[in-house]
């Protein structure tokens, strides 16, 4: 049940991404330049479980949300996320050729225009939820645009990243790797989560409840990814594995080991799971997503 929802909301995602980057200017836009909404499309198009799209709908359906809006939410979180991987990939970042089996932006493309298509998807995540066609109050989405550019600048994803490349440097002790991971990957989970509250116009403890779960896979979704980086092949990721430890980067698998670090996701997903358990059978969905997260292979 948990996979069907899972690929229905990406299919929905897929759609609107797909419609959202279509040649035709929008209003006030004079031209979408060919090559640039190729790079943009390549990044966005090119599958992925749309996860943080999932979260802001589900998290919205939680409260009784408008899913129509919560789901262009979704596609504006992802474009985003997207952004982030175009950059991350580049050769002054992680220096990557693949990403979900395909070419990344640059290779495809070049670093320009990759640095540009992320640039113009960073940009778009604002402009969609801000435009007309977001059938949300200007208090709700003023409340999405500040909560989505803290946890994608300085302080969240971009800073994340920042301490990502220096730790390559210098290994960060265990609460260095935890704030460096809170940031560079719990901080847009953690958006996609309070976002449903905003969206539904929730209570300020329901926000801060939902924060917390979105907190808490966080810091579960890194800790999985750092596992496959170690287990997994490229294959089944989509992506080279083995590169944490092969660039000296610190994470809490290589700094405590895969036992601890298996028992400690068995932890945070009952401690997810416990804070969902006042909205009872309405948040299974959600429960679900974050033993999905814990237990993913790819």
């Amino acid at each position: 049940m948990f996979d069907h929802t899972l690929r229905d909301t990406a299919t929905r995602v897929q759609a609107l991404l797909t419609d959202l980057l279509q040649p035709t200017p929008g209003d006030d836009e004079i031209a979408r330049p060919e090559l640039l909404l190729a790079a943009m499309r390549h990044a966005v198009l090119n599958g992925g479980k749309r996860l943080r799209p999932f979260l802001v709908v589900e998290s919205a359906r939680l409260f009784g949300g408008n899913d129509t809006a919560a789901l262009r939410i979704g596609a504006a979180l992802e474009c985003l996320h997207c952004y982030s991987l175009v950059h991350d990939d580049l050769p002054a970042m992680d220096d990557d050729d693949l990403r979900r089996g395909q070419p990344t932006v640059h290779i495809a493309f070049d670093e320009a225009t990759a640095i540009l298509a992320g640039d113009s998807l960073l940009t778009f995540a604002f402009d969609i939820i801000a435009a007309p066609e977001t059938d949300l109050s200007d208090r709700a989405k003023t409340a999405l645009v500040l909560a989505l550019a803290r946890a994608a600048g300085m302080g969240g994803m971009a800073g994340g990243q920042a301490l990502d490349l220096a730790a390559e440097k210098q290994a960060p002790d265990e609460q260095g790797i935890v704030t460096l991971q809170a940031m560079k990957t719990g901080a847009l989970l953690r958006f996609a989560c309070e976002a449903g509250p905003v969206i539904a116009d929730a209570s300020l403890e329901d926000r801060q409840r939902l924060r917390t779960f979105g907190a808490l896979i966080g810091r579960a979704f890194q800790l999985a990814d750092d596992l496959l980086d170690l287990t997994a092949d490229a294959a089944t990721m989509g992506k080279a594995t083995g590169k944490d430890a092969g660039r000296g980067k610190g994470t809490l698998v290589g700094l405590k080991g895969q036992a601890w670090a298996e028992a400690e996701l068995d932890r945070l997903v009952a401690e997810a799971v416990a804070l969902l358990a006042p909205y009872g059978a309405r948040a299974t969905t959600l429960m679900d997503a974050a033993r999905f997260i814990a237990n993913r292979k790819s």
